[in-house]
């Protein structure tokens, strides 16, 4: 007989168990995920690279193959797939839920409504999309804490608890980076202990698999630390939460598979924190559970997603087992040991490392920030928290600046906080670029991208090497500072819609401006689409002294603009700008933040408001260059943003003669777009910038290697203009003319 062949939705570290569990049963596995580096891509037997959320492309890809091959079950373990399981089971006749029912067990608010329909115990809430109704909705709950959530994420993403009004606005903006669709809940904050409760379903019956105390910590948010297994609560209490989550599972209509509660056991009784049609990550159903029972509930929701009744679900013996992360400092990791030692402990099953030296950690605000994990397991709860705690002790994870950073390390560190937001290409030339917009790509065909890169590429460097310069000065001033050289940080924002969550918002905006600040350099931060999004890199200009320039959006509300502008002021920054070529940006678009074109005598008004030197980027034509000038603007920047504003745009190096003869000796004049080394800095001041602004390198610095990441990659540019202009006869900045370069 062929062996049967079952989908794997997802390729993490989690579902890595499934998918061998699977191959040990004789099964084929195909697995998908959208990072085709996802270590469960390397053991299964047909890898197809599709997002676990690209519910279309995941069935699309089922339908493929079940032409010469049937697929005779689906499943997913550890992540928020169910909608993707469902959809698949449903297209292709396969056991499974209903697709509105998955949907309900990942949609918070859909789940909230559903237990209020059924009177399954569950915290008083209210769904949010603005801030307005987030305050809103904390008046009609009338009682502090209150929680809030995205309604479609997990791992304690974007969770925070709230205790005052005054902790709302920094709620809702953490909420919305972590939620995909943006939409939000806010709700009553349960007391007590916390439970983690598995099940299996199977015709018409449920069978728990797996009960455990939950750890959680660093609050206000809500971080696991660990759990243990079994749980040592009362068994009234247990039976308690089982009734709640029986009850759950039925209003939730889930008939088959398996399902995942986290359950609060509070002062008012058992009640539902969440709900989900899958098993659990969090190495409880692939670690805690079988070495604590001797049986796989992997193996048994296999079973059942084949269409098979579960052949082992009681116990073989009782062990207790416990999981605790192991955490640091923030910072960049310089070396780790003890490992080899915490592994030789008695009773250590596991100790899982998810960093390595190079790799920046960061202050935990979810399940995603924990370095690594340690997994014990004995024969009573005392010896096993005693034994996970002395193998905790032998790891030491040192944090400091690494020996010697290289640009490998930096990309290497990088691609793996992105996933395939962006492959951190060798050459960042938009040709292999697999994002749009939202992401780190461009709009449409990517054209404007592209030309960024040809644009620069019809400029060769005219190389002179017989003179008497021996040493060259990359030093400049710029808006009443001495820099090292004249390279900035672009503005970005939006970490969650374009760099894939890699990093909060606060910590981006300080990593690039405090890493620029220790280069000699400017970082320019962004305004983005949240209302107060620019918080963040406010602050970060704050805690550098104001050694750097917001770039803020051409919004409608003329009195937002004077609200940010004011507060940079404030904060004491070197300037203030607008990006005006956002006046149709999607992201904007996409969280209802209206922007619109400026005129001059609109932009005459905003500038007015300010002593600062003001900068408006953006500009592409000799028109625009003239208006900003008209306007009262300082300095001007020549950027086609990246590409991600408008399809079919010239490079910036195409549109930049021409905008340097207008308007060179009455505003400063940058230049970004495209720019990767210091021959091609040398390229954009010959042709008359007086500065350049780099992007998407810096992020991928500033993922790669933090503070000193940043600081290393415009050292590395600094030293590459410094030999170029050695070549090229140049002793200072001013230097170099327009004969450094000719156009091929």
């Amino acid at each position: 007989m062929a062996p049967k062949t079952i989908m794997v939705i997802g390729a993490g570290i989690l579902q890595l168990p499934a998918i061998q569990i699977a191959k040990q049963m004789g099964l084929i596995t195909m697995v998908t995920d959208m990072n085709p580096r996802a270590i469960g891509m390397k053991y299964a037997d047909i890898p197809v690279v599709v997002s676990t959320r690209d519910v279309d492309g995941t069935v699309r890809a089922a339908r493929s193959y079940a032409t010469h091959r049937k697929i005779e079950g689906v499943i997913t373990v550890g992540t928020d797939a169910s909608r993707t399981v469902a959809a698949f089971a449903n297209a292709l006749g396969l056991p499974g839920n209903k697709f509105e029912d998955a949907e309900a067990s990942t949609n918070k608010i859909k789940m909230r409504r559903r237990f209020q329909e059924f009177n399954v115990p569950s915290p008083n809430f209210r769904s949010v999309w603005t801030l307005q109704d987030a305050f809103q909705a904390a008046t009609e709950l009338g009682s502090w804490p209150l929680v809030m959530k995205p309604s479609d994420n997990m791992g304690a993403r974007g969770v925070m608890r709230i205790d005052s009004k005054e902790n709302i606005p920094e709620a809702f903006h953490r909420a919305k980076e972590a939620s995909p669709s943006g939409e939000l809940i806010i709700e009553e904050f349960m007391d007590g202990p916390e439970l983690s409760i598995d099940a299996l379903i199977w015709d018409g019956n449920i069978t728990f698999a797996g009960i455990a105390d939950r750890v959680i910590g660093f609050e206000p948010f809500f971080v696991e630390i660990g759990h243990t297994m079994p749980s040592a609560l009362p068994q009234e209490m247990i039976d308690d939460a089982c009734d709640v989550m029986k009850r759950g599972i039925d209003a939730l209509g889930l008939t088959i598979g398996a399902a995942k509660g986290d359950i609060k056991v509070t002062s008012k009784g058992a009640m539902i924190g969440e709900l989900a049609s899958r098993l659990s990550g969090g190495f409880m159903s692939s670690h805690t559970f079988p070495l604590s029972t001797g049986i796989s509930s992997i193996k048994a929701a296999l079973e059942i997603a084949m269409g098979m009744p579960p052949t082992e679900t009681e116990p073989r013996f009782q062990k207790v087992a416990v999981e605790r992360a192991v955490f640091c400092e923030p910072g960049q990791v310089r070396g780790i040991t003890g490992i080899d030692a915490a592994q030789k402990v008695k009773g250590v099953a596991d100790v899982v490392v998810h960093i390595r030296p190079g790799d920046y950690v960061h202050q935990p605000t979810c399940n995603l920030d924990k370095p690594m994990n340690v997994i014990t397991v004995a024969d009573t709860r005392e010896e096993a928290v005693r034994l996970n705690d002395q193998a905790r002790e032998m790891i030491t994870i040192e944090i400091g600046k690494p020996v010697k950073l290289t640009h490998k390390i930096l990309h290497d560190n990088a691609r793996k906080l992105f996933g395939l937001v962006c492959r951190v290409c060798d050459v960042c030339d938009g040709k292999d670029c697999p994002a749009g917009v939202p992401g780190m790509g461009a709009v449409g065909t990517g054209a404007s991208f592209r030309a960024n890169i040809e644009a620069l590429e019809q400029y060769k460097i005219n190389v002179r090497s017989i003179h008497d310069v021996k040493e060259a000065d990359t030093s400049c001033e710029l808006f009443g500072a001495s820099l090292s050289c004249p390279v900035l940080a672009a503005p970005i924002t939006g970490m969650n819609l374009n760099l894939g969550g890699a990093l909060p918002e606060e910590e981006y905006a300080r990593i690039v401006t405090s890493g620029c600040k220790k280069a000699g350099s400017l970082g320019t931060v962004g305004d983005g689409a949240l209302p107060k999004m620019y918080h963040a890199g406010l602050s970060a200009i704050a805690e550098c002294g104001g050694f750097g320039v917001p770039i803020f959006k051409p919004r409608a509300d003329f009195e937002a603009i004077k609200e940010r502008i004011e507060a940079s002021a404030r904060v004491g920054c070197l300037a203030v700008g607008m990006d005006v070529d956002a006046a149709a940006f999607l992201t904007m678009d996409l969280m209802q933040q209206p922007v619109e074109t400026k005129s001059v005598g609109q932009l005459r008004e905003i500038i007015e408001l300010t002593d600062l030197p003001f900068v408006i980027k953006g500009v592409m034509t000799v028109w625009d260059a003239v208006a900003a000038i008209e306007a009262g603007a300082a300095a001007i920047v020549v950027s086609n943003h990246g590409g991600r504003v408008l399809d079919n745009m010239p490079g910036a190096l195409h549109v930049l003669p021409d905008i340097v003869s207008v308007a060179k000796g009455k505003v400063k004049v940058l230049v970004d777009g495209g720019i990767r080394s210091g021959a091609d800095v040398l390229k954009c001041l010959a042709l008359g910038a007086d500065a350049v602004l780099i992007g998407r390198p810096i992020a991928v610095a500033a993922l790669g290697g933090g503070i000193e990441g940043v600081e290393f990659y415009i050292n590395s540019i600094r030293k590459e203009l410094q030999n170029s202009m050695i070549l090229t006869g140049c002793r200072t900045i001013e230097d170099i003319r327009p004969d450094v370069v000719c156009k091929v």
